[in-house]
């Protein structure tokens, strides 16, 4: 008989609290979401007809489209911004260093603080937006509570919080570029532009797209600052799947529902993950 190594009981452990903290929750909600159990009654065995339900639920649909949009551009925006932040902050200039320290304090406080603060913010009659506007003579706006703009301002909350983190790793990525492509530009006469276009981009891009994955994880899954600033409305205009799962779960206490709708959130998430993953490694500039 092979005998067993003895570092194996190292990994023992860990694996144990791998398949307790991770592997259990998951194979009991997927088992959950195969029930139609309402706290409070039994549950009984339901099949597919969780999934089927929410296949057919418009107001779940409607959750699902409102968070792929508020991810589109919780995402992309902050990419864009943070990549121009990280490169004005790549630069020597007087007072880079207090400048960069103040631009990246909004990812310092708590989502539930800063969701109170731009409620106050967005006030129709007394938040300091609608005063801004007042003083350019531009008519005040509705902010979060007009159906038409809620997403877009809780997306406006998300950029101004989490554009610093992607900031952080792309001013990482440029720390930590070669200096020789940068030689040869110089020495071809490229433009600045052309350095940018055809040599610091194309390095760039799988840093970007890693700080992309960070922040489309993070947007799809959240939760605080939507429930704190709209609750998801006005109406369902800004119900997100994390909103939609909370009141089944927390409201209405249907447990087999909500955890089907876990289920297909999780599949979501990986869904994407992968994708954005994909596009990483085929944008490597080495291969």
């Amino acid at each position: 008989m092979r005998k067993i190594s003895p570092f194996v009981w190292f990994i023992v452990p860990a694996v144990i609290v791998v398949i307790a903290v991770i592997v259990f929750p998951w194979l009991f909600t997927l088992w959950m979401s195969l029930f139609d159990w309402k706290i409070g009654s039994k549950a009984t065995f339901a099949g597919l007809s969780n999934y089927v339900d929410l296949a057919h639920n418009t107001r779940f649909l409607e959750s699902i489209a409102h968070t792929l949009i508020f991810t589109a551009m919780a995402v992309a925006a902050p990419l864009v911004l943070g990549t121009l932040a990280a490169l004005v902050f790549n630069q020597k200039f007087p007072g880079q260093g207090f400048l960069r320290g103040a631009f990246v304090l909004p990812m310092m406080a708590t989502p539930v603080a800063i969701a109170l603060v731009w409620v106050m913010m967005f006030h129709p009659q007394q938040g300091v937006l609608n005063y801004l506007l007042s003083l350019l003579g531009i008519p005040p706006s509705e902010w979060v509570y007009s159906p038409r703009l809620s997403i877009a301002c809780l997306v406006l909350v998300d950029i101004w919080q989490w554009t610093p983190l992607v900031m952080l790793i792309v001013l990482g990525g440029l720390a930590s570029l070669p200096a020789d492509p940068f030689e040869a530009a110089l020495m071809e006469g490229a433009s600045r532009w052309q350095t940018f276009r055809y040599v610091t981009l194309p390095m760039l891009l799988p840093f970007i797209l890693v700080a992309g994955v960070v922040r489309m994880i993070d947007a799809l899954k959240t939760f605080d600052t939507i429930y704190v600033i709209t609750q998801g409305g006005p109406g369902t205009s800004s119900e997100t799947i994390n909103i939609y799962l909370y009141l089944q779960a927390f409201s209405f206490y249907q447990i087999g529902k909500s955890s089907a709708v876990v289920v297909v959130f999780f599949a979501l998430v990986v869904g994407l993950s992968l994708l954005l993953f994909w596009l990483r490694e085929r944008s490597k500039y080495y291969e």
